[in-house]
């Protein structure tokens, strides 16, 4: 599996991997918690969230490093899309 890994500062690190988790949760089993969260994508990508009090962690696993960017790119549209009222930086590091 090829990992990469964002951190991305924001005080509502929490709510934000709810969002995430409950969004995907009609296409895959998801497990979450306000602190932790895991995605399967399908058998070949999946991205695990850590919250605390002032960052989202995200860690991306995809068998095929031909798709990282593509969901690198999907992960941090949702994000940003679900964290509309702040400016968040988003660096993936692989």
């Amino acid at each position: 599996m090829h990992l990469s890994k964002a951190v991305v500062r924001t005080q509502h690190a929490s709510r934000y991997l709810q969002q995430l988790c409950k969004h995907w949760s009609h296409k895959s089993s998801v497990d979450f918690d306000p602190h932790k969260g895991r995605v399967p994508f399908s058998d070949a990508a999946e991205v695990m969230f850590a919250a605390d009090d002032a960052a989202l962690t995200m860690t991306l696993s995809v068998a095929d490093p031909s798709q990282q960017q593509r969901m690198q790119d999907v992960v941090a549209d949702h994000l940003k899309r679900f964290a509309f009222r702040e400016e968040l930086d988003i660096d993936w590091i692989d």
